[in-house]
């Protein structure tokens, strides 16, 4: 039955999408988790290509003027940022990975799929509304999240973002809604500069920003911890019908970008943890969307192993914590407690 299946929705057209050869976003990122996940094929799920997202769709969570700018670069080599640089492909490839955000939630929201992973290029989460930032043309996880309330009927969404890199355009966009919480890992000092621990959200959404500032060298026992002692109790409390994970694998310990020591099995353990806590509130209703991870057998381990525990099976058991990763978790967790019971 479809709906007993893990949906992985990818497109060749967002290979596309070319900066400079040398550009750690690369197509190659993409190539290779679709050459593993197909030789390697994971029993219990199957591939869709996804359709773009419409203009309105993407409009949700971008302003007029910003989204009129990706239109009018489409097939031009234009500098939207120092870290974007787009080619012929990169509008459509953004309008694809926007959309396969989008039906990964259709497909959760609706039955059709246990649960979905959309593999996208360009990623999202440092997107703002009026602005490309750090790799990412649109908020591709922002915009489903939009989509889910608006359309879909969802009223609390639960993004989680385990990227090495603080998600500002996630953040930003929803900082001032208590109907989506997102709860982020990342390290700390670091681009973008943003996540501090005190950055909780404003106004009616005071409390729905959790931020976790992790110090460079944290490992699989520290991510472990803070999602099973800080997660998991916020995430009761919230109870989201709808959880989301922007999926970067750039804290994995090969990564040339971060500096965190995250192995794929730290990874896989994270995703039972997120698929957890969809089971406990959502009925199951869990989306991943690719985010970065820049040493390509790292990403493509990583992302077969958060593959194989979506479609069923028993992730890697935990490992413990170090001191220092026990200390940045009890500071969070006291900030954090005085919105939240943990």
């Amino acid at each position: 039955m479809a709906g007993s299946e893990t949906l992985l929705l990818a497109d060749d057209a967002m290979l596309c999408h070319e900066q400079d050869p040398r550009h750690p976003e690369s197509p190659e990122r993409l190539r290779a988790i679709r050459e593993r996940l197909e030789s390697r094929p994971i029993a219990g799920t199957r591939w869709q290509a996804p359709r773009p997202a419409t203009r309105e769709e993407v409009a949700r969570v971008h302003s007029p003027e910003y989204v009129e700018l990706v239109d009018r670069v489409r097939g031009r080599r234009v500098h939207l940022d120092p870290d974007v640089v787009t080619s012929a492909g990169t509008t459509d490839a953004s309008y694809l990975a926007a959309g396969a955000a989008i039906e990964a939630v259709e497909a959760v929201v609706s039955g059709a799929a246990r649960n979905a992973f959309a593999l996208v290029r360009p990623p999202g989460h440092h997107a703002e509304a009026g602005r490309a930032m750090g790799f990412c043309v649109f908020a591709n996880v922002a915009i489903a999240a939009e989509h889910a309330r608006r359309i879909l009927g969802c009223e609390r969404v639960l993004v989680i973002d385990w990227d090495v890199h603080h998600g500002n355009g996630t953040q930003h966009i929803f900082e001032a809604r208590s109907d989506v919480l997102v709860f982020g890992t990342h390290q700390w000092p670091y681009y973008p500069g943003t996540g501090a621990l005190d950055e909780v959200g404003r106004g009616a959404g005071e409390g729905y920003t959790v931020n976790v500032p992790l110090p460079a060298g944290m490992g699989d026992g520290d991510y472990a911890a803070v999602f099973a002692e800080l997660l998991v109790p916020v995430a009761e409390a919230f109870a989201p019908d709808l959880v989301l994970v922007s999926a970067g694998f750039d804290p994995h310990r090969d990564d040339p970008l971060g500096g965190m020591m995250v192995t794929s099995d730290g990874f896989a353990r994270l995703c039972g943890v997120v698929r957890e806590v969809a089971e406990c509130h959502a009925g199951g209703r869990l989306a991943l969307v690719l985010e970065g991870g820049y040493d390509l057998e790292g990403l493509v381990s990583s992302v077969h192993g958060c593959v194989e525990v979506l479609a069923g099976a028993t992730p890697p058991a935990a490992v413990a914590a170090s001191v220092i990763g026990e200390k940045v978790l009890r500071r969070a967790q006291e900030q954090h407690r005085r919105h939240w019971r943990i």
